[in-house]
């Protein structure tokens, strides 16, 4: 699968709906727009209603059918009132506007309305890499700072949930870290270490998970077979796993920047997936973190 694929997956979950929090904002509903000419589903934008109104008449008005405004005086109420939709089963993905993410955050972690459910928030990031044949996930290179061996196992979960929902049924999950062998003086190997043998003892379930491997030897085979590790994951990885946010957020931009991969990207463990857009997204990076959302959305 590529991302231009799961664009046409999620065209095909019929009656998904997108709460937008704080649409008033030139670049999400260009990127509204585009999600709806290929039709992947409906959006109710909150926020300021003159403000999208005149926005949306701007892109065009007659492509904004399945389009609905909700008025609200404020960003923060804005995030409230978009939040309380996806709580209330009202919508089944959130899409953060231009409203500050600490302010999206905490309506989502709000006691009596929020999208809590118990789990450890993650990113997953889906990226298509010019050249590779098969979607890599990278997680959690934007939410986790320095996540303890609990969290991390919360964090494979989230990722594994996400790679199934678009079609890998039994994801293939690396443990990175700077070598492939336990080193009691590198943590990140020790922890990849438990992963492997928790998955193994059926504490992970739904995935194949080794560790510790480099970055070397859990993508290319041919790293793998010259440092001859035996691995049903060496170099053929799904899912990498990073062992904190700086590692994670250096091998997202490498990806970008570097590499020119195309990228979609979630916020997991909450009741619904959670698409936080940036200013330096493409608008086809938008587009594809849409489409994941509303691939990994259950009514």
């Amino acid at each position: 699968m590529k991302l231009e694929t799961l664009i046409e997956e999620a065209s095909q979950c019929q009656g998904r709906t997108v709460a937008v929090a704080a649409a008033e904002d030139e670049e999400v509903v260009e990127a509204v727009a585009m999600a709806l000419e290929h039709r992947l589903g409906r959006f109710v934008l909150y926020g300021d209603r003159e403000r999208i109104g005149r926005l949306l008449k701007e892109k065009g008005g007659a492509r904004f059918d399945d389009v609905d405004i909700v008025h609200a005086n404020s960003v923060a109420q804005a995030a409230e009132l978009a939040v309380r939709a996806v709580h209330l089963n009202e919508a089944d993905a959130l899409m953060k506007g231009h409203v500050p993410t600490a302010t999206l955050l905490k309506a989502v972690l709000n006691k009596e309305y929020g999208l809590r459910t118990g789990k450890v928030l993650s990113h997953v990031a889906v990226f298509d890499v010019p050249e590779f044949e098969r979607l890599v996930i990278v997680t959690d290179a934007a939410m986790n700072i320095a996540p303890d061996l609990e969290q991390k196992v919360q964090i494979v979960n989230n990722a594994v949930s996400i790679a199934r929902s678009i079609g890998i049924e039994r994801p293939k999950v690396a443990a990175l870290a700077a070598v492939e062998t336990v080193n009691p003086a590198m943590p990140a190997t020790v922890d990849a270490a438990a992963l492997a043998m928790m998955q193994k003892r059926g504490q992970i379930e739904h995935c194949l998970l080794d560790g510790p491997l480099a970055l070397d030897n859990a993508v290319s085979m041919t790293a793998a077979k010259h440092k001859r590790i035996e691995s049903e994951v060496a170099g053929q990885a799904d899912i990498l796993l990073v062992p904190d946010i700086e590692s994670g957020n250096m091998l997202y931009k490498s990806l970008v920047y570097l590499a020119k991969a195309k990228v979609g990207a979630v916020i997991a463990g909450a009741k619904a997936p959670i698409v936080l857009t940036s200013r330096a997204d493409s608008a086809e990076s938008k587009l594809y973190s849409l489409a994941l959302a509303i691939c990994s959305a259950t009514k």
